[in-house]
């Protein structure tokens, strides 16, 4: 899989994919991530890439031919299943629509800033809007961080237990059960018996149980 991400903001990106899990499925050229700054699509005398909007208004708007220059010059090299635009009046991501997208190829994410992006690059290029969440953030850097993480984390080879994925909290529709670790007994709070008796059978009974428990108590509406 490959990831081309547009920012104005390409050091916030950085970080998340030099640690942990990101940084060694890219080592093990399992996902390319690409980060993509606008400014070198600058437009004018003065290297614009925002300006300000039609009819007024507080905000500074990202202009349409600096994104277009960008995303026809990736569109040169390579064909791409989804253009991304994160946005807070987008599809709300889930656990569906990472799975989904952990099957693609090429995905470009575009990451808003300011007050956002010119309606036209939404209607021209965008082929999918997702949001993090019912809140706004500075820029869509941090989301577009949040989406490639939850689709490359899917990709086989990039856990070292695939089945770890499969178990994750929404994958069935529910949410995970209460885990354990040693030591079996710490001040007085012990871990579930059955937890402890080897007997696989009833271990899977119990977290099947306690992850409908769970549900029912914490997002019952993922039951209807």
């Amino acid at each position: 899989m490959r990831i081309d991400i547009i920012t104005v903001l390409p050091e916030l990106l950085k970080s998340p994919f030099d640690a942990s899990i990101l940084k060694r499925a890219i080592q093990k050229g399992l996902v390319e991530v690409h980060l993509h700054n606008l400014r070198d699509f600058a437009i004018g005398n003065y290297n614009q890439v925002d300006d300000y909007q039609f009819g007024g208004g507080a905000g500074m708007v990202l202009m349409i031919e600096p994104i277009d220059k960008c995303i026809t010059s990736l569109r040169q090299e390579r064909d791409y299943d989804e253009i991304i635009y994160m946005t807070p009046d987008g599809d709300t991501l889930n656990q569906k629509i990472a799975n989904n997208l952990s099957l693609k190829g090429n995905l470009i994410i575009l990451c808003g800033h300011y007050k956002g992006v010119d309606q036209r690059v939404r209607d021209r290029f965008i082929t999918k809007e997702i949001s993090i969440g019912d809140f706004v953030l500075s820029g869509g850097e941090l989301a577009a961080a949040v989406l490639a993480d939850s689709i490359i984390r899917l990709l086989p080879g990039v856990l070292n237990d695939e089945t770890s994925a499969l178990t994750d909290t929404f994958q069935d529709g529910l949410l995970a059960p209460p885990v354990y670790t040693r030591p079996a007994a710490y001040e007085g709070m012990q871990v579930p018996e059955v937890l402890l008796s080897g007997n696989f059978p009833k271990i899977e009974a119990w977290r099947e149980e306690q992850a409908l428990n769970r549900t029912k108590e914490r997002r019952p509406d993922l039951l209807e």
